[in-house]
Formats: structure tokens, C-alpha cells, sequence
């Protein structure tokens, strides 16, 4: 219901209305109370002081006309129809017209006979324990420092007040039907053009030939009904234009394999599509119209053009633009679709560029790094094979290297094999709930003993207050152990090599900080690289895998690592895992 307009103007306006007669019925029930009220203590003011008048002799000799002072206050209270109460100034009732004031406590404590002794007159509305409902008590003071109180029972009052909120409330149902159909028949006629023109959409949107709606008001319905209008005549010339349009676009979609670009004749830009765009840094929408050179500023390209515009047939060629874009681009003549132009296709192979480049590259360290080892077993079983098997001391140590050699290549051979499950995502990782400090002691107790070997100063920085992360311990634990082996292995004797963690917004930063030989600026963007070693003569052992193996590990967790370090001075190491 409230998705049309006609009710939703109805509902706000029954709302206001509602709301409006609500408040309004409040507001004017707790005036008329508070009117009334007033009216009615000063009515009892000026009784009680009447009567205070009349039985003033009475109370001249004190408590001795006790009996007088109650007669009285009986007599008066069936004149004034209302309970009198004749009080000493000790608060002893000498007078009641209701009850008998021989068994009525001390009154000095009452309220309204408080405020009378202190300010001349006073009143309150409380619960009678004598009487057993709400009375309105009026106390005055005179001369001879006795009060006098005046009460009447309130159910009056309330009953007359009740009576007033049910014809509010009556009222106020009844605005509200007459306000609801009032709605209504206001929104319907004022929806009434909308829903004329909405129809008159839905016909020219399914191709129907319409009459023009018919302009009632000038209103900002009659507005939008010319603009309606107007615009549809602009449709109908258009079409045609439109037609050569669709021409291009269908040649486009039936060719398109990734950048696209149509070229006319001369050499100018028909199209380009996004992808092309974001190939050559050509600002959105701004190539249109421009000639082919100067829009995608490369020669290779434009070459391509021209030689596709020479012999009129399809031409292929790779096109290396920049060492970070590498394109395969195809040319070809679209024919009886554009005469004269000419689809250009580009597909982006940087990334298979890349890969080629990366198994050369793998192939090549592998090799490096398993020829030495290999080398070493072959001289090694040459010279067991030339006599040294003779000699049992010499036997037995070229046996033991050939064990550290062998150890080596399983080393490499299981890091391989865990970067390789690591990369192709086979490595299933149980995060959960994890607190840093699980991740670093573990890691440190781990190496303490090889640090300690190499003369190096252990320190673990880690508050216990930190969050958890979401982590899988034992790999991140991974992760530390290798960051924390390189440290070692690159800090002199006597160094120092800290474990800290802290909280950076959503994110807990682990860092290893030692005090080595540092990492020179042209080798630090890549030392997360598989094999790479910043040691260029590969003097120093490792396989040059622990690094791209924390790399991989930190971004399957959803964070990131990076290094900073100075020649001389050191390195430090981060990695950051998200929070819990």
C-alpha cells in the first residue's frame, strides 16, 4: 500500500492530525485540572477564613469551648459541604466535623497545616486515612495562632475531568476518519496526472505510439507533464541517430575480445572502450575524436594501424610498450560494417610475460642451488672411491659432509614442495582466536639456543593485555621462526635481536628488529622473492625460500610484511595480522 503516493500522502496527513488532536487533547485535559484546582483551593481559602471569622470568640478562652468549637465546625461544614477541622496551635484538633476529635491524632505534622503556621495558608492533596480517599485540604491560620481546614473529596474533580478526555478522545477518532477520507480523496486527485503520465511511460517503452498526455494544471505536474512531452518528440527525431550508433555497438560486441579500439579512415578514434583506455592512460571519455598517435602516445600501435590500412587484411604483432605492459594486438578491417575503419584488438600478456620470466628465472636458482650441493657429494664420493676409504678418521668426516650436503637438498627440496602447497592455496589453514603472545614465545624458545650460541642477546617485547588475532598459530609461529633465523644469521656476535608486538588499529604489527649488517636499498624490494639472496656471491647458507614462504603465509592470513633497513645499522622486519 505504501508504495503509492496517494497513501503515503494520507498517512502523514492522518498522522499530523492524530498527533496534532492528541497533544492537543492532553494539553487542554491538564489545563482544565489545574484551572480547576486553583479555583477550588481558593474557594476553601476564603471558607476556611470565613469560618475562622465566626468561631474566633469561641477560641479566645483556649481548649475551654472544645465542645462549642466542635459544634460549630460541624454546622458549618453542612453549610459549606465540606469537611471543617478546627486545630490548636499545638496541632490537638479541638473542632471536626467528620469523625470524632477525641480520637484523632496530633495534626501538627499535616502539611497543609505546616505551611499554614509558617506562611498564613497552605493546601495539599493526599490520601485521607481517615476517610479512606484523595482529599483537597485548605488550612488558615488566625490571630490566635489555631488553624482552621477546609477539605473536600476530589472524585468530583476526577470524575468531571475523566468525563472531558472521553469527549476529547471522541472527538478525536472522529477528525481522524473525516481526516483519513479527506486524505484520500486529496492524494487521489493529486496523484491522478502522475498516474496518466506513468502510463504514457509504460506505452512508449513498449513501442506503442501514444497520444500526448493532456496538460490540466500548471503545477509542477503540468511541468512535468510538457517536459514528458518535449522529450518525446526529441525521442522520435532521434531514432535514426540512434540506428548508426547501434551499428557501431553491435561491431564492437561481435569483436571484442579485451582492449578495443575503432579507428576511421583518416587515422581518428571512433571508439575506445575502457579496458583500452586504462591500457594506454587515456582519461575516461576524452579519446573520441582525437587522432590514434596522439591519443595512445605509441608507436607500435599506430604502426600496426597503418600496415592493416596498407594491405587490408587482419595483422598480428606483439607490442612491447613498457617493461610493465606487453600486449598482443590484432588489426582488422571491419569492412561493410564501417567502411574504411579498422578494429583494433589488444590482449594483455604482461602477466604470461611475467610467468615466463618467473619459470626461467625458478629453473635457473634451482639449478644454481642444487649444483653446489651436487658437487660437493660427487668430489666427495670421488675421493672415498680414490683410497679414502682407506683411512677411516678421513672416511668417516667426508661422510659427514656428505650427510650436511644431503641434509641440504631435503631442506631445499621440502621448503620447495611447502611454498609450491603454500602458493596453490592446498595449505589448509585452522584460524582461530590467537594471542600474540603465542605466536612469539614458542617461536623464540624455539631459536633461543642458536642465539645464544651466536652471542646474541634474546628480548621479547609482547604486553599480555593485546587483542587476539585471527590466526593459525603454528604457521604464523612459521613465520617468526624464519624472520627470526635470518636475524641471527646476519647479526655479528654481541648483537641484539628484539621480538616486539603492538596494536595499530585493527591489526596487531609483529616486529623483528636486529642489530646486523643490514640490507643494502637496491636489494630490499626483493628480498621476499623465492631465491633471492642479497649475499650476490651465495656464500651464505639457506636456500633463499624462508622469506617467500613468511610472504605467502602473512598475505593467506589478510595482512602484509615489509621490511626497513640501513647498511650497518640493522634491519627490521613487520607483519601485520588482523583482529579478531
Amino acid at each position: 500500500m505504501f508504495h503509492s503516493i496517494r497513501w503515503r500522502i494520507a498517512f502523514l496527513y492522518t498522522v499530523l492530525i492524530l498527533v496534532t488532536m492528541l497533544g492537543l487533547g492532553l494539553y487542554l485535559s491538564n489545563f482544565i485540572r489545574q484551572t480547576y484546582m486553583n479555583d477550588l483551593k481558593s474557594k476553601l481559602t476564603t471558607e476556611a477564613r470565613m469560618v475562622g471569622e465566626v468561631i474566633r470568640p469561641l477560641l479566645a478562652n483556649g481548649t475551654s469551648n472544645s465542645d462549642q468549637v466542635d459544634l460549630a465546625a460541624k454546622k458549618w461544614a453542612k453549610i459549606l459541604g465540606a469537611r471543617v477541622t478546627i486545630i490548636a496551635a499545638d496541632g490537638v484538633v479541638l473542632g471536626e466535623s467528620d469523625e470524632d476529635r477525641k480520637l484523632m491524632a496530633n495534626h501538627s505534622d499535616r502539611p497543609e497545616v505546616i505551611a499554614a503556621q509558617a506562611r498564613g495558608q497552605g493546601s495539599s492533596i493526599r490520601f485521607s486515612q481517615t476517610v479512606r480517599y484523595d482529599m483537597l485540604y485548605t488550612a488558615v491560620r488566625l490571630d490566635t495562632q489555631d488553624v482552621v481546614r477546609v477539605a473536600v473529596p476530589l472524585n468530583g474533580v476526577q470524575a468531571n475531568i475523566t468525563h472531558l478526555q472521553r469527549i476529547l478522545f471522541s472527538a478525536t477518532f472522529i477528525v481522524m476518519v473525516l481526516a483519513i477520507l479527506l486524505a484520500a480523496w486529496i492524494a487521489g486527485r493529486t496523484s491522478r496526472p502522475v498516474r496518466e503520465l506513468t502510463e504514457a511511460v509504460r506505452q512508449m517503452t513498449a513501442g506503442e505510439i501514444t497520444d500526448q498526455p493532456v496538460v490540466k494544471t500548471v503545477d509542477e505536474v503540468g511541468q512535468l507533464t510538457q517536459a514528458f512531452n518535449h522529450m518525446s518528440v526529441q525521442l522520435r527525431e532521434q531514432i535514426q541517430a540512434l540506428e548508426s550508433e547501434r551499428a557501431k555497438l553491435f561491431a564492437v560486441l561481435e569483436k571484442m575480445t579485451d582492449g578495443v579500439v575503432i579507428v576511421d579512415q583518416q587515422g581518428f578514434i571512433l571508439l575506445m572502450n575502457q579496458t583500452a583506455e586504462s591500457m594506454f592512460g587515456v582519461p575516461h571519455g576524452t579519446s573520441t575524436g582525437k587522432p590514434l598517435v596522439e591519443a595512445i602516445r605509441h608507436h607500435q600501435p599506430f604502426e600496426l594501424w597503418q600496415k592493416c590500412q596498407k594491405f587490408g587484411a587482419t595483422e598480428e604483432a606483439s607490442l612491447d610498450l613498457s617493461k610493465r605492459l606487453i600486449l598482443h594486438g590484432i588489426a582488422t578491417p571491419l569492412g561493410q560494417a564501417l567502411p574504411g575503419s579498422t578494429l583494433l584488438l589488444f590482449q594483455d600478456m604482461t602477466r604470461q610475460f611475467q610467468i615466463e620470466t618467473l619459470r626461467r628465472d625458478f629453473i635457473s636458482n634451482v639449478s644454481h642451488e642444487l649444483r653446489t650441493p651436487l658437487a660437493a657429494i660427487k668430489a666427495l664420493t670421488e675421493t672415498l672411491q680414490d683410497g679414502a676409504l682407506e683411512d677411516p678418521p678421513a672416511a668417516r668426516r667426508f661422510l659427514g659432509q656428505m650427510e650436511t650436503e644431503v641434509d641440504s637438498l631435503s631442506l631445499m627440496v621440502t621448503e620447495l614442495l611447502e611454498l609450491s602447497r603454500i602458493e596453490s592455496g592446498r595449505v589448509p589453514l585452522a584460524v582461530k582466536p590467537t594471542r600474540p603472545v603465542d605466536i612469539l614465545i614458542p617461536a623464540c624458545d624455539r631459536l633461543r639456543l642458536q642465539a645464544e650460541r651466536s652471542g646474541l642477546t634474546l628480548i621479547v617485547e609482547c604486553p599480555d593485555d593485546l587483542p587476539a588475532v585471527q590466526a593459525d598459530a603454528p604457521r604464523m609461529q612459521q613465520v617468526v621462526v624464519n624472520l627470526l633465523h635470518n636475524a641471527i644469521k646476519f647479526t655479528p656476535p654481541s648483537g641484539q635481536v628484539t621480538l616486539s608486538a603492538s596494536r595499530q588499529g585493527e591489526a596487531i604489527i609483529f616486529a623483528v628488529q636486529d642489530t646486523g649488517i643490514g640490507i643494502s636499498p637496491e636489494d630490499l624490494p626483493r628480498i621476499f622473492e623465492r631465491f633471492y639472496k642479497a649475499d650476490r656471491a651465495r656464500t651464505t647458507s639457506g636456500t633463499g625460500l624462508g622469506l617467500a614462504i613468511a610472504r605467502h603465509l602473512v598475505d593467506a592470513h589478510g595482512g602484509k610484511i615489509w621490511a626497513e633497513s640501513e647498511l650497518g645499522k640493522g634491519s627490521t622486519f613487520y607483519f601485520t595480522i588482523p583482529l579478531v
